[in-house]
């Protein structure tokens, strides 16, 4: 049987220092490992969705997608099993009458972010295929140009927040 002098035997203490220190390793790896333009995907950030004020078929969701890739990314479709229709639009002021208007797609550039907001750029969610409550999450999926999927988690909040 080890005892605590042999070489079988490590404090406990010992072994989570290792593995602490094996963590910022590997962390530190990947922090500052190149990452390829193929492998790159945008990150999305802060997403959520706004219930309307009453019952009605159609929501809107907002986030930032952040870019941090070496090569521009360009979304070209947008989807989500929560419901049965997802699209880009914006919001623009023609002639002092807000207009809302359909983006076919959204071009971000390396370094740069798209800001999903209420009054400009947004998702329209159409027909939800359940009902939604505040808190609960929904995941939508962003169709790249390149045949990459970048999935988003939003949360439902009510109107007004």
């Amino acid at each position: 049987m080890p005892t605590a002098g042999s070489r079988y035997h490590r404090p406990m203490h010992s072994i989570r220092t290792h593995f602490a220190v094996l963590a910022l390793v590997a962390g530190s790896l990947v922090a500052t490992s190149p990452v390829r333009a193929g492998e790159c995907l945008p990150n999305v950030r802060e997403g959520w969705v706004r219930m309307p004020p009453a019952a009605m078929p159609m929501m809107a969701g907002f986030a930032t997608i952040e870019n941090r890739c070496t090569a521009p990314v360009t979304v070209v479709g947008v989807s989500s099993p929560a419901f049965a229709d997802v699209s880009l639009h914006e919001t623009r002021i023609v002639d002092g009458v807000s207009r809302m208007r359909a983006l076919p797609e959204l071009r971000i550039a390396p370094g740069d972010a798209a800001t999903l907001k209420p009054g400009g750029m947004h998702l329209m969610l159409m027909q939800p295929r359940a009902a939604l409550k505040p808190g609960s999450k929904v995941v939508i999926e962003f169709a790249l140009k390149d045949g990459k999927k970048l999935l988003g988690e939003f949360v439902v909040r009510k109107p007004g927040e």
